[in-house]
């Protein structure tokens, strides 16, 4: 796969099986990808760079990156809060 790039907002919080998981979703990544399976990427969430994370299906067809509690803290954000995110795939 040749590497893309795409820059976004999200709000932090996807739904998932009637929860909202610390997460921020990828839009068009079905699309940007080429699969609905997980796949390696680097991220820069607002100043945090995450490097070689996996991407998790969402369930409807999109990816998501997930946002642990010590990613959160670096933040200082929470679910609903927006961050500004860009994903390279690897």
């Amino acid at each position: 796969m040749d590497a893309h790039q795409v820059r976004f907002q999200a709000e932090i919080g996807v739904p998932v099986k009637g929860e909202i998981w610390n997460c921020v979703e990828i839009p068009g990544a079905t699309e940007i990808f080429g699969t609905g399976k997980g796949i390696r990427v680097d991220a820069k969430i607002d100043d945090v760079f995450l490097l070689n994370v996996g991407t998790l299906p969402t369930g409807e067809g999109g990816h998501m990156v997930s946002l642990n509690a010590k990613v959160r803290k670096q933040l200082g954000k929470e679910i609903g809060d927006v961050v500004e995110v860009t994903i390279t795939t690897r």
